[in-house]
């Protein structure tokens, strides 16, 4: 568990860094991988309403799989640690980029508080050409309105 709260705590400053250079994108995601990627997301998101754990999981990549090992662990850790990904109250996708074969997309949220986040989802894909989340950085944005 402490492996993978590392491995959230780098990604943040990596994903993060990244949301506020997005101007120096290196590459644009074809249409067809945009609408795939955010069809993960929002699946993602419809199972966290849903409180389905499992159908949560399955849309993270087999890496953080490997380091949650469950995905009780998994939702349990979305829920504390992510409360607005968990429950967003407003969801709004920004452009994806590709950045170093990952896929990055930014996601304004709303809390149920009416706070505005900003939320980057890493994508790699898989061997299979699906797209699995490898990471997601959630960070309160002052004065941005969703």
């Amino acid at each position: 568990m402490r492996r993978a709260l590392w491995h959230w705590a780098w990604r943040f400053g990596l994903l993060w860094g990244w949301a506020v250079g997005a101007a120096l994108a290196t590459g644009e995601v074809n249409r067809a991988d945009a609408r795939a990627a955010r069809a993960v997301i929002e699946a993602q998101l419809a199972a966290f309403a849903a409180d389905d754990a499992e159908r949560a999981f399955s849309f993270a990549a087999p890496g953080i799989r490997e380091s949650f090992g469950t995905a009780e662990r998994f939702m349990a850790m979305v829920r504390k640690g992510y409360p607005v990904v968990y429950r967003p109250t407003s969801v709004r996708f920004l452009e994806p980029v590709l950045e170093q074969g990952s896929l990055l997309q930014r996601v304004r949220m709303t809390d149920d508080t009416g706070a505005a986040w900003m939320v980057v989802y890493e994508l790699q894909r898989q061997a299979d050409r699906s797209w699995r989340i490898t990471a997601c950085v959630a960070a309160r944005s002052e004065g941005l309105s969703t």
